[in-house]
């Protein structure tokens, strides 16, 4: 199904409703249809598209340059029976005012909050205008995406608390709060979590993150494409294939380059890979938070394992950096063919038996269903993808719905659970380590032979791409433009845990708090693919 065919209904409603849409004509290969509309009519394209049944992606700024009288552009993606709709407006720096598209979408809440902390485009009926990303780190009147902010920015020589940010407060009798983190009793990255609570049981739970920004999309300017490529592998460094793919994707079709078919595989292959190697570690994560400590240790030693194989084939355990622009750095040796054949068929013989006795432990059991439970309606609003929507009914994978090469000649099983807790979220990524062992298998089997990567050329002035891949956690967008040098404009990798982390604000309603750490457990989002 092209852009072009699918979306013709929805732009004819678009112009029924009163808005002028144009077709942008914009260099490079964007899997989308590109349309814009004026910037008064930015919040009626949420309407529309909210009547329409489509799920609202991602959305970004981007400052075109420093001049006072140059637009800043607005981009949303939204999405719809595997077809992807680009639509952008755009105002100036002298009156950076739009209508937000929250009220229609509750996912675009977070990414409309960091596009007025990181541009200073205001949204005029945003429900919620405290700044989410910059904290206290630059001052009100300070946006470091514009292109007048320098790199290293203008720290003071101390950061001031960020004490001024208002959390609900707890009211009533016997309501009580308690405030946990950001800095946390284990190894996990920072985030505050503020609950209300009556008893055991949490009223409500409201996050604050951004702890860990990394300013990924400022020091991306300027960068050649794969010094690009190799700052995506760490937005998130357990989705460093998954990511970096993304990346590579959208800046090939900017430039228009064609991928070698190995090449490609071997990318789907070490994509497969991780997805393997996270939902190992989660499922040993999630039990070992109400006390199962056998399952920690032994899907701790089987991912292990796994990622000592990838080290051995790949040269890294996450296989950083393995995916360069135009192909992948290294091919697979003869020799790992068959050993990974091998170590796919014993794995899913010990996951088999490792989850069969998780699923016959009453005590276990006890723990994890009917709690955290989302609800697909909840699901739905939030936009949640990956393991989280599939757990609570939502069918939808980039692989199966929206196929890319090599998927599109290969059979993805479809994984799908319906009652949302965290035992549905566990069984998802059971579920999804067998469906990927099929995939490698298959990919291993049917590995073309070839070159592995093709050669590097400079896209034409203002090129830009958007790559959509299937990462573990789920659908990673990656958006892409050049400059006239060839080097990178603008980028902004959009992790899908910036749709799961509201997620767990929701699920963990009527809860108690000790069953906290496991809900957060099975939801799993990324604090640093969030906090950019």
């Amino acid at each position: 199904m092209t852009p072009e065919l699918s979306f013709t209904p929805f732009i004819r409603r678009l112009e029924a409703a009163g808005l002028r849409v144009e077709t942008p004509t914009t260099p490079g290969a964007v899997p989308a249809r590109v349309i814009s509309v004026a910037h008064d009519h930015w919040g009626d394209i949420a309407r529309e598209a909210k009547a329409e049944g489509y799920r609202w992606v991602a959305g970004w700024g981007e400052e075109l340059d420093a001049e006072e009288i140059t637009p800043i552009r607005i981009n949303a993606c939204f999405e719809k029976d595997g077809s992807y709709l680009l639509a952008w407006t755009s105002v100036t720096r002298t009156q950076p005012m739009l209508p937000a598209h929250t009220p229609y979408y509750p996912a675009a809440d977070r990414p409309e909050r960091h596009t007025q902390d990181m541009f200073g485009v205001v949204f005029s009926d945003h429900p919620d205008a405290r700044r989410w990303t910059r904290h206290q780190a630059w001052k009100n009147s300070e946006y470091p995406l514009r292109r007048d902010f320098p790199v290293a920015g203008r720290p003071a020589a101390t950061t001031a608390a960020d004490h001024p940010y208002h959390f609900l407060a707890a009211h009533g009798e016997g309501v009580y709060e308690i405030p946990v983190g950001p800095v946390h009793a284990g190894i996990i990255e920072p985030g505050h979590f503020r609950f209300q609570a009556v008893g055991e049981s949490v009223l409500h739970l409201e996050e604050r993150l951004g702890y860990t920004h990394k300013g990924i999309e400022k020091i991306a300017e300027d960068r050649d494409a794969h010094g690009l490529a190799r700052l995506a592998g760490r937005v998130s460094g357990d989705s460093t294939v998954a990511h970096t793919w993304a990346a590579c994707m959208a800046m090939e079709r900017a430039a228009d380059i064609e991928v070698p078919p190995r090449a490609v595989w071997l990318r789907a292959l070490m994509c497969e890979r991780e997805r393997v190697a996270n939902h190992l570690g989660d499922i040993g994560a999630i039990v070992n938070d109400v006390g199962f400590a056998f399952g920690f240790y032994q899907f701790g030693r089987l991912r292990e394992i796994w990622q000592r194989a990838s080290n051995a084939a790949f040269g890294h355990r996450f296989m950083m950096d393995r995916i360069v622009p135009g192909g992948v750095a290294l091919d697979l040796e003869p020799r790992f063919v068959a050993s990974m054949r091998e170590e796919a068929a014993a794995l899913r013989l010990e996951v088999s038996k490792l989850m069969a006795i998780l699923y016959d432990s009453p005590s276990l059991t006890n723990r994890l269903l009917t709690t955290g439970i989302l609800t697909p309606e909840a699901a739905h609003e939030l936009g949640c993808m990956g393991y989280v929507g599939r757990a609570s009914g939502l069918d939808f994978d980039v692989r199966r719905h929206a196929p890319y090469p090599p998927y599109d000649q290969l059979k993805v099983k479809g994984v799908l659970h319906h009652s949302g807790d965290v035992n549905a979220r566990m069984r998802v990524r059971h579920e999804e380590i067998l469906a990927a062992l099929d995939l490698i298998e298959d990919l291993l089997a049917a590995l073309p032979p070839g070159s592995i990567c093709a050669e590097w050329q400079a896209p034409t002035a203002a090129s830009e791409g958007l790559g959509i891949v299937e990462g573990w956690r789920g659908e990673i967008v990656s958006y892409v433009r050049f400059d006239p040098d060839g080097r990178i404009a603008r980028f902004f990798p959009r992790d899908p845990s910036w749709t799961t982390w509201p997620a767990l604000e929701v699920l963990i309603h009527d809860n108690i708090v000790p069953d906290f750490p496991v809900c957060n457990k099975s939801v799993n989002g990324s604090y640093s693919g969030h906090d950019l």
